[in-house]
């Protein structure tokens, strides 16, 4: 064997060993403190192995949590979805809105007289999920659900949205009482189903039913810890924050409006909400300290936070916590939609 195999030989070990060093690199601890209080942190954060196998499996593969719009993988998502969840589908508008209707395929007795409005997520700017959030509930809930294409930021910043889903609701109510309708959102949708909240009862119209508000925060002047800990995709991707961010859709208007910032609002009389997040959440802060300002309301409020997944994980609907989570908002809008 000449010198230089020989050196091979012994190279290739030593390089698998330092790639494996890497992959296993020691646990680091360090917090340090500013004089104002800002903390910096080292941490060590394992996947803990309490969650399903399923899920644990798809947040150490790095994948998508759903996957991106407009390719295969989500369109064969989607017929997967409707396998599961069998709804009938409509494009259509409402009170001059675009508007999409899911009409469950199983009709279910004495839920036809009922309506649930669905508020989709995307940060204002994009439609994320008016599909995936919609056909769940309409199927496990037995109601028909719309899903408010409302308009969208920077084109049409705040109120617009709040006006759309406004007219999308003032609609229902010529054909369907208050306590046959019911308002749910995720993300921007819960931070949307809120404001929306508000805006009704300034305008003097009676409240919905009930209120999903899965995921979202209701104070856009301030942020909570979480903002500041987690992306959307949990410790994936994050940027850091730049501001108090939504600039697209808040523009330059005062952030502590109560109707663009809830938790600023009367919350007293609100319907009863069923808050939901997660503990790898940008918006966990939001979601627990809306539940916290509904219960000082005297509001009946239930809050739902599930270990380790990121933001708006549901959206992976084949997974055990996703069921869960899908099943018990579908369960807590039907129950008060009566």
């Amino acid at each position: 064997m000449t010198r230089r195999s020989l050196a091979s030989l012994f190279a290739l070990p030593a390089a698998f060993a330092a790639r494996t060093r890497a992959q296993t690199a020691p646990a680091v601890y360090s917090t340090a403190f500013d004089s104002d209080g800002t903390a910096h942190i080292t941490r060590t954060v394992p996947v803990p192995k309490t969650i399903s196998p399923e899920a644990y499996a798809l947040m150490t593969s790095g994948a998508r949590w759903s996957p991106q719009s407009g390719t295969k993988e989500a369109l064969d998502n989607l017929e997967r979805m409707h396998a599961t969840y069998p709804v009938d589908t409509e494009q259509t508008t409402v009170a001059g809105v675009k508007a999409t209707i899911f009409t469950p395929k199983h009709s279910v007795p004495g839920k036809h007289d009922r309506i649930l409005i669905s508020l989709h997520g995307g940060g204002f700017t994009s439609n994320s999920g008016s599909t995936i959030e919609s056909i769940p509930i309409a199927a496990l809930t037995g109601t028909r659900v719309i899903a408010v294409e409302y308009r969208l930021a920077p084109e049409f910043p705040f109120p617009a949205a709040v006006d759309d889903s406004v007219a999308v609701y003032k609609d229902a109510l010529k054909t369907h009482s208050a306590k046959k309708i019911g308002i749910f959102g995720t993300s921007a949708g819960a931070v949307l189903g809120a404001q929306t909240a508000v805006q009704l009862r300034k305008l003097g119209l009676p409240l919905p039913a009930v209120l999903g508000f899965f995921s979202g925060y209701v104070d856009l002047a301030r942020y909570g810890d979480s903002r500041y800990i987690y992306s959307a995709s949990g410790f994936k991707d994050y940027a850091g924050l730049n501001g108090l961010g939504m600039n697209p859709y808040v523009g330059d208007h005062d952030r502590k409006d109560p109707v663009l910032s809830p938790i600023y609002a009367d919350l007293k009389g609100f319907p009863p909400t069923l808050c939901m997040t997660s503990t790898r959440d940008h918006c966990l802060s939001g979601t627990v300290d809306f539940h916290r300002a509904l219960l000082r309301a005297g509001v009946e409020a239930r809050l739902m936070v599930f270990d380790a997944l990121p933001h708006a994980f549901w959206y992976a609907f084949s997974l055990p916590e996703s069921k869960e989570a899908l099943e018990a908002q579908a369960s807590f809008l039907d129950r008060h939609l009566g």
